[in-house]
């Protein structure tokens, strides 16, 4: 069987060069559309009201729309007006019947009779009792900032279809004023579906959250060194949970049992780090009034963490060497040996190999660290985990404070994946903290983000206001000189033509700059 399917070459999409003019009907209708997205209500309900809009005014039934899995890119049936779909769980994979391939291609696609399509799924089963041959599917893709969120489809009686062209024009224009809704319907799913892999993640030996790629490679590495005693160099930008990943290993090794003892060596003064690392005999030096035990000897049969190793001081690293290589060590002031079973895991924000070069770091110390290294990534780079981090924080903190702070709003997560997150992991926590004690209610919503994050917000909402206003005014710039053509620019008919008024009319064409000149008879 011949394929009907239908690819326009060149379509009134977002980004597209050419503009379809829309008449009365049409433009009232991406009004009607607009008026529905402009009101504070759920995003599903406006979703659906726009399809019924869709379905009353532009004859456009079973409207559909599917949401992009940005990690699978498989397109997940959400809302639909006149299709049930309660209890249906409809995926089209990446290519997967018409829907499928608008969604990977980002190209609208027509089929001017499904009674000729073998292609089309109907997946719903909407269709399963019409005549095929008398309906004309439509398939747009629905794009924010560049990017395809989702798809919208409908059906039209193909004797009502005079130019698929222009059919698809109309869609996708009515897929631009939907894209932001849709963008933040994704990011609402997106982040109910990370809030259940908090609820049953399998990892709280780990106490780390994360179900990114990159993080997943890093969970592999922490199981495969875990069990052995190589010493680990964690690598990484200050707040993206160095310490963590210290307390992962060992809570996975076989000294479990014993201690983890922690050390930032950054918060040791050059004059005590010998004394703190490996302890003194009492009297070894002025203010020495009894023995003390060093951190390496407290972590026997354990771990020692050294946070921070690369702040510690020529002369330190002189010292923690010699134990690195000895395994034994001298307490101040004392005669006896102290000999040792310790894993070491040392972590560093710095960049240790530039250190080397310009001798700000010993070489055969750093390859004594460096024998198993771990390289944790930037916030900014691992994805969704900010929001499934976000989600933890959220019901951490509400707990703590006794809130009823059960989520954060679409807009919010559409926020925390722009920010770049300089403070990483401990920024965001320290924002969520903040944002759970100012809710009142059971959402954190953008006016409890710190100032910073709001400027964000609203930048984005004038963005995405001036983006809607530009679609409209393009639409009714087009019908007005449309009517100013047919009526040779006489500015009375062109109203009446219009059904509003001259003085309307008047002011909207100089609102939006059009030369009645070019329309007068000479």
């Amino acid at each position: 069987m011949t394929s009907s399917i239908w690819r326009p070459s060149r379509v009134g999409t977002p980004g597209g060069k050419e503009l379809s003019i829309h008449n009365y009907e049409e433009l009232a209708a991406l009004h009607a559309i607009a008026r529905i997205l402009a009101q504070p209500q759920d995003l599903r309900e406006q979703l659906e009201q726009a399809l019924q809009e869709m379905s009353d005014r532009l004859g456009m039934q079973r409207g559909m729309i599917s949401l992009l899995d940005r990690g699978t890119g498989e397109a997940l049936l959400d809302v639909a007006h006149g299709v049930n779909i309660q209890g249906l769980d409809v995926i089209y994979k990446p290519g997967e019947g018409i829907t499928g391939k608008v969604a990977q291609t980002g190209r609208p696609m027509a089929c001017a009779n499904l009674g000729k399509e073998a292609h089309f799924l109907d997946r719903t089963g909407a269709r399963r009792s019409l005549n095929r041959s008398e309906l004309t599917f439509l398939c747009v893709p629905i794009i924010y900032d560049d990017r395809v969120v989702g798809v919208l489809s409908a059906d039209k009686v193909a004797r009502q279809v005079e130019n698929l062209d222009r059919e698809l024009a109309l869609l996708s224009s009515v897929a631009e004023l939907l894209a932001k809704a849709v963008h933040s319907r994704a990011l609402e799913e997106e982040n109910r579906r990370l809030r259940r892999i908090v609820g049953r993640s399998q990892r709280s030996s780990m106490d780390i959250i994360g179900n990114s790629k990159v993080m997943q490679d890093i969970f592999g590495l922490v199981a495969q060194v875990a069990d052995s005693n190589t010493t680990v160099l964690v690598h990484g930008e200050t707040g993206t949970g160095k310490e963590l990943i210290a307390r992962a290993i060992h809570r996975n090794s076989p000294r479990l049992r014993g201690p983890l003892v922690q050390v930032n060596c950054a918060a040791i003064p050059d004059t005590l780090i010998e004394s703190e690392l490996f302890g003194h005999e009492r009297g070894a030096f002025t203010g020495a009034h009894q023995r003390r035990r060093g951190r390496f000897e407290e972590a026997h049969g354990g771990t020692i963490f050294l946070d921070e190793v690369g702040e510690l001081s020529a002369a330190a690293q002189v010292k923690l060497l010699r134990v690195l290589q000895e395994k034994q060590f001298q307490p101040l002031g004392a005669a006896r040996v102290v000999r040792v079973d310790v894993r070491i895991i040392a972590a560093t924000n710095r960049n240790l190999e530039q250190d080397l070069a310009i001798g700000r770091f010993r070489a055969d110390l750093f390859y004594r660290l460096n024998v198993f290294p771990l390289f944790l990534p930037p916030l900014r780079d691992r994805g969704s985990d900010i929001i499934l981090l976000a989600d933890h924080f959220v019901l951490k903190y509400a707990r703590e404070m006794g809130k009823p702070v059960e989520k954060i709003s679409p807009a919010v997560s559409d926020i925390l994946l722009t920010y770049r997150w300089p403070g990483n992991v401990r920024e965001l926590e320290n924002c969520i903290e903040r944002a759970v004690l100012l809710a009142a209610g059971d959402t954190v919503e953008t006016v409890h983000l710190p100032p910073s994050l709001q400027a964000l917000a609203r930048n984005e909402e004038r963005k995405v206001r001036g983006k809607l206003n530009s679609v409209v005014e393009a639409q009714e710039r087009a019908l007005i000189m449309e009517a100013m053509k047919e009526t040779r620019g006489n500015q009375t008919r062109a109203a009446k033509l219009l059904g509003t008024t001259k003085r309307i009319i008047q002011y909207r064409i100089q609102k939006l700059g059009i030369d009645v000149r070019q329309f007068r008879v000479k």
